[in-house]
């Protein structure tokens, strides 16, 4: 029961360690202003791995039923990958999102179709008006 204890232990601290490195600013950044007055936030993907184990060790000349003070050994790892996703722009009455890589054509037309049908409703209404 005592290595139990021992696992425990081991697991906890490796958990603490993961929190330490992990906050939600890891995630979304602090705002940054520009000089135009914009504000940009920055978005990250956090991906994190933990593993522990241990376990008894046999002591040479031991009797096999004897499961009392053996020795104990074991061990924890934890990883963390911070990758940047891009960046949540306000400004002149607008909220995007830049991403911080290069995507492919039609993901930057998906992208851009909002501000597209904003241009094309404001050039219709224009034409309407000036009676073209």
């Amino acid at each position: 029961m005592e290595h139990n204890s021992q696992i425990d232990g081991i697991m906890s601290s490796a958990m603490e360690s993961l929190r330490d490195m992990v906050d939600v600013n890891t995630v979304i950044g602090d705002p940054v202003v520009s000089a135009d007055g914009s504000t940009m936030i920055p978005v990250s993907r956090v991906c994190f791995g933990f593993v522990a184990g241990g376990g008894d060790l046999n002591k040479p000349n031991a009797k096999p039923d004897d499961q009392s003070n053996k020795p104990f050994a074991g061990g924890a790892a934890a990883g963390v990958s911070v990758q940047p996703v891009g960046f949540v722009v306000m400004g002149e009455g607008q909220v995007r999102v830049m991403p911080a890589q290069y995507y492919a054509p039609v993901d930057r037309i998906i992208e851009m179709a909002p501000q597209l049908i904003d241009d094309i409703r404001s050039w219709i209404a224009d034409c309407k008006n000036s009676g073209k």
